[in-house]
């Protein structure tokens, strides 16, 4: 069985929704999506575009994604920050995540950015190695911050 890894289509958002729900879920934090899917749809698609995305297919089923967006460094200028890749868990160890990866390098190398960005969480040590085999430089000196939309509302 291949898997085809192929650009992000406008029917597959609803696929793409359930995969970033199993990732919330694997990260610990089932509750904490709250994007839905017409926003998807505008954000991906609409005249509010803000990411695209590879999907992996296998037997014509979604089973994972890269989800990626360009943002603008002061220093570098324009870079690439891959949000998320996820493959579904009964088909993860089989490499499907370094089809997406190399999909999402090869972006970041024809446009030209500057940097290629993602985090990774400190207790996923699988990917953690896995991405120390690209001699990823992982970072321990920068603090992620935010505000919540919570949080701005306080404000």
């Amino acid at each position: 069985m291949s898997v085809i890894i192929r650009k992000g289509l406008l029917e597959d958002i609803a696929n793409a929704l359930q995969l970033v729900k199993e990732l919330a879920a694997f990260e610990l934090a089932p509750n904490e999506v709250e994007v839905t899917i017409e926003e998807m749809i505008n954000w991906g698609f609409g005249t509010d575009k803000l990411f695209d995305f590879f999907v992996a297919e296998k037997n014509k089923t979604i089973i994972g994604m890269a989800l990626y967006y360009y943002k603008y460094s002061t220093w570098k200028g324009k870079c690439l920050f891959l949000e998320d890749i996820i493959v579904t868990e009964n088909e993860r160890g089989q490499g499907i995540g370094k089809l997406l990866f190399n999909e999402v390098i090869k972006v970041a190398k024809e446009e030209k950015v500057r940097r290629m960005e993602w985090q990774v969480l400190d207790w996923n040590k699988a990917a953690i190695n896995f991405y120390k085999t690209y001699h990823a430089n992982l970072d321990g000196e920068w603090i992620n911050c935010k505000l919540t939309d919570f949080d701005l509302k306080k404000i």
